[in-house]
């Protein structure tokens, strides 16, 4: 029973597992990718009916640029398809769309569609759904490193001045909360070079289940597993 879990404020995924459930029914990896869209609706309105404040998503990781240009413009057409079809939806539950990662790496008409309901859904109060694009943790740290080496050799900061708190401001959305719960499918157990710097303290659930087959019920369990867990961020409590 979950009927008394207090959901984690920010949950982010890592939706690992499209290509694995298409090559188990002898289909496409594309009609996996579909299953993958209809597993994030699920997904979104889930978190919206349990009270998650922040979910965000790993819908298009930096090294993804490296499979093959037919896969890219396949899933780049359902991202843009997807968006087109949610955002009345989107609207109507007051959820705003961010995304996060070096968007110049994508289709100037993605971008475009994108940055269109960002705007649209900028009011939205109930959830915020981040969408990770062209994202890379390494990449992200990478890029607020070098914002803040361009603000000292312009004299506006000097190096000893750079804390923690500093460098986060430069991430790519420095008001996002750090994810208190990061969830990833498929059964594999690594970050894959997703939320580096904001993953620090998050608790971690892995599900051997495939994203297309993750459910409302799925994700109620790992929260309730997250419940359990008792989070410290490094000190030692007195039952230690």
């Amino acid at each position: 029973m979950h009927d008394a879990l207090k959901p984690p404020h920010h949950i982010a995924v890592i939706m690992d597992g499209n290509g694995r459930w298409a090559r188990a029914r002898g289909l496409p990896r594309g009609l996996g990718h579909r299953a993958g869209a209809q597993a994030v609706r699920r997904i979104v309105e889930a978190c919206c009916d349990v009270g998650v404040r922040v979910l965000t998503l790993y819908a298009f990781s930096w090294e993804n640029r490296d499979r093959p240009a037919a896969e890219i413009r396949e899933l780049m057409g359902l991202l843009e398809e997807f968006i087109r079809r949610e955002t009345p939806t989107l609207l109507a539950n007051q959820v705003r769309l961010r995304t996060i990662g070096r968007m110049e790496e994508l289709s100037a008409d993605v971008v475009a569609s994108l940055r269109r309901v960002e705007a649209q859904t900028a009011q939205g109060a109930r959830m915020t759904l981040a969408l990770a694009l062209g994202y890379g943790g390494r990449q992200e740290i990478v890029d607020a490193a070098r914002r803040l080496a361009e603000r000292a050799r312009q004299g506006l900061l000097r190096p000893e001045q750079i804390d923690e708190a500093m460098f986060a401001q430069q991430l790519y959305a420095p008001d996002l909360p750090d994810p208190d719960l990061l969830i990833r499918t498929s059964g594999e157990q690594r970050l894959s070079n997703f939320l580096l710097w904001q993953s620090s303290y998050t608790e971690l659930y892995v599900t051997p289940k495939l994203w297309p087959d993750f459910t409302k019920e799925d994700l109620l369990d790992a929260i309730a597993e997250y419940e359990r867990r008792e989070r410290r961020f490094g000190r030692v409590t007195a039952q230690a």
